[in-house]
């Protein structure tokens, strides 16, 4: 008998994540639209954003720990809640120093997402079955990208006309109803019994985390290997590059960067809604495919840098390609993260999708340093930029066609 997708534990989860992403991509467009006024600089931006990047690498090892041994419910319910309280506190301490404020809120919510996610990815497997597992992904990503369509648009027209202290006042609310939601989730309880020191059990759950990953599904760890290093080309061009060349190389208003941000939405939600639909004919040998499409389409968006083309005309092209772009890499997340989950036993799960996340995170501050670098280096030409990243990810897509090809979701699990 085929279980239901969307059930109880899902339907409060779904319902969570919509607020609690819409006040994440909120606060996360303000600031980065705050950092962007203050110093006018791709470097100073990307060190910023890489720095706060820094504790949930080194934190989400431990989350997935605390995700396989915990209340996943108590975990998200609590992180959400201090979530709310560090935002409060950074607003009503944001009139002594700005920067400063900004780079200490931004490393404690890192902590606290280094806890939370890893909760959240091992809620999915938990809660749903069989092909319900990537149907749930895909709409958990759809969420996603429904919130990063409405939260810069909306964003950028609350931060316009009123500043980044009001943004941050609907950012508190977002993550306290969160939090209220997220009390009527009801999960079993796993049985954890240990005698041992928390150093003893860090040590072997990080253990039976790196046997299963290297040992175990040694293709596994090749995967995330290949995921990290695509990401660490398009971070650094998406998070640091794009609003560096509409805001700085264009000289494009923050409504212009909201739109494009909420239209990049649009692109991800499209991705997520073609992987479900097609759930059951793509396969892992796709997935050179769309790693070869995201770079192809940083190519056109190089070129236009070279034609006699106005701002407009630039941006023009750049909305289509790295919509093109978020379209693709939507579609090879939801499916590389089912795959992972479906191949990993459920009391792994937790700790195995915290490496998924750690080393996705250890790409992105080095592909942030590396690009806010090269865009401040190469600001008169930044087609030098662009056309050879999106060679570099054709390259690397065809290199492991051979690999992915191999790749499949197992059976009966």
């Amino acid at each position: 008998m085929r279980t239901p997708l969307f059930s109880r534990n899902f339907l409060f989860l779904i319902l969570g994540q919509v607020s609690s992403l819409i006040g994440n991509y909120t606060l996360k467009f303000a600031l980065s639209m705050y950092i962007l006024e203050q110093t006018g600089s791709a470097s100073i931006f990307a060190g910023i954003t890489a720095l706060s990047l820094l504790p949930m690498i080194l934190m989400s090892p431990f989350g997935g720990i605390l995700a396989d041994r915990a209340d996943r419910r108590k975990i998200m319910v609590s992180l959400d809640t201090l979530s709310g309280i560090t935002v409060l506190i950074g607003c009503i301490a944001l009139r002594w120093n700005d920067l400063a404020v900004i780079s200490a809120l931004l490393i404690i919510l890192s902590v606290l997402g280094a806890f939370e996610s890893p909760a959240v990815q091992a809620c999915i497997p938990q809660m749903l079955s069989g092909d319900n597992i990537l149907r749930g992904n895909a709409i958990v990503s759809q969420v996603q990208a429904g919130a990063s369509l409405i939260a810069p648009f909306s964003g950028s027209i609350f931060y316009t006309a009123f500043g980044i202290r009001p943004v941050l006042w609907g950012t508190v609310l977002c993550f306290f109803v969160t939090a209220l939601l997220e009390c009527f989730i009801r999960l079993e309880r796993r049985k954890t019994q240990s005698s041992q020191s928390i150093r003893a059990i860090v040590k072997k759950d990080l253990s039976a985390s790196m046997h299963f990953l290297f040992r175990e599904e040694p293709s596994v760890s090749r995967l995330l290997l290949l995921a990290a290093l695509v990401s660490m080309f398009l971070t650094g061009i998406l998070v640091v590059g794009f609003p560096y060349l509409v805001r700085t190389i264009l000289g494009l208003s923050a409504e212009h960067y909201g739109f494009a941000e909420s239209a990049m939405g649009v692109a991800g939600i499209a991705g997520e809604a073609v992987i479900t639909f097609l759930a059951q004919r793509i396969r892992s040998r796709h997935l050179a495919l769309f790693i070869m499409t995201a770079g192809i389409c940083l190519i056109p968006a190089g070129i236009a840098f070279l034609l006699p083309l106005e701002a407009s005309g630039i941006y023009s092209v750049l909305l289509v390609m790295f919509c093109g772009c978020q379209l693709i890499c939507s579609m090879f997340s939801v499916y590389s993260i089912s795959l992972i989950q479906q191949r990993t036993p459920k009391h792994l799960t937790g700790k195995v999708m915290s490496c998924v996340y750690t080393l996705s995170l250890c790409a992105q501050p080095l592909g942030q340093l590396l690009y806010g670098a090269l865009f401040d280096l190469c600001s008169g030409s930044v087609y030098w930029i662009l056309i050879p990243s999106g060679a570099l990810i054709c390259i690397t897509g065809l290199a492991a066609s051979g690999f992915l090809r191999d790749l499949s979701l197992p059976e009966g699990r």
